[in-house]
């Protein structure tokens, strides 16, 4: 159980939050009144008031809405739960999205005390439920209902997609077929052939969404900018080699270019990342091949199911 130690908003975005006795949280949009309320994982900031505590022990000198954080409360490590916990406070039902953000521009905080602890245990979560919070109130965690649907993430890599030249045709299609196939799409991205952007990107996906599978299309031929698996190699924590190369031997039968694919596949953590190819005509024969396969890696993965093989018959002789 935990208490709520403090709820701040702000206007515009950017700056540093005021505190505010109460507030209203609207069903899938956020606070409101709050700035970073929309249609998207990121409606509420929390982070826990023990953390703000030991950093201010180190002469921080932060008070609530410094972080530009939503609500301070007490009694729950968030940085240390799984994403998809579940919150109650009130009538209020808030499930954790994200674990963390990257920060590129360094706040005051950051410059007086070379550290900033908001980007690594501050937490995000979407609003389930509305109602009014208040400071004081008690936050419960709920329990999640087991056989939670899995989350994947699907990105496209392509300079002129990504500046509007080029329509992306690849993404929608892995899309619609994961979701077919029960999968959740938490988000879908469309990027550059920048590899220290899609780095960053697979990393968040991984480490701060804790998503199942992501699916990159595009980016893993022989041009100079196709940089895909370069990014997604840097990531792994573990290689898992047979999907690509099962993508590379399967294309072979529809045609010879395949063989010029260096499209990867990897496990970071507890999340598997997939290349495929960047034509929508190959992302949907190749995805199509492989589902089953990789959702049963994905259940080895998280531990739902064990290894298996095929029974054998014994001989009798």
């Amino acid at each position: 159980m935990g208490t709520v130690k403090a709820i701040c908003i702000s206007e515009t975005r950017g700056i540093q939050k005021k505190y505010v006795d109460s507030a209203f949280f609207d069903e899938g949009y956020g606070i409101r009144g709050d700035a970073h309320g929309g249609d998207w994982h990121r409606q509420v900031s929390m982070i826990s008031a023990e953390k703000i505590k030991e950093f201010n022990s180190r002469g921080a000198g932060v008070k609530a809405g410094d972080f530009a954080e939503n609500l301070i409360v007490e009694g729950f490590d968030f940085r240390n739960l799984p994403v998809g916990s579940l919150f109650k406070c009130g009538d209020v039902i808030l499930e954790m999205t994200q674990i963390g953000k990257e920060c590129h521009t360094h706040c005051q905080i950051y410059h007086k005390m070379g550290d900033c602890i908001m980007p690594r245990e501050g937490v995000f979560a979407v609003v389930k439920q509305g109602g009014e919070i208040s400071v004081g109130d008690e936050m419960l965690m709920l329990p999640v209902a087991p056989g939670k649907t899995p989350r994947a993430g699907v990105v496209t890599l392509s300079d002129k997609g990504s500046s509007g030249e080029r329509e992306d045709k690849s993404g929608p299609i892995i899309s619609e077929m994961l979701s077919k196939a029960g999968f959740e799409i938490a988000e879908t991205l469309l990027l550059p052939d920048n590899q220290p952007e899609i780095e960053e990107q697979l990393r968040r996906l991984s480490d701060g969404r804790q998503l199942e599978l992501v699916l990159t299309t595009g980016g893993t031929g022989f041009s100079p900018r196709d940089v895909t698996p370069e990014a997604t190699h840097a990531v792994a924590t573990r290689n898992a080699p047979g999907i690509a190369e099962a993508i590379r031997h399967f294309s072979l039968g529809i045609t010879p270019k395949a063989m010029v694919s260096r499209g990867a596949s990897v496990i970071r953590g507890r999340t598997l990342i997939v290349n495929l190819p960047g034509s929508p005509k190959a992302v949907a024969e190749v995805l199509e091949y492989i589902l089953p396969a990789i959702t049963h890696g994905i259940e080895i993965l998280r531990e739902q199911t064990g290894e298996c093989a095929e029974p054998t018959t014994a001989r009798v002789s």
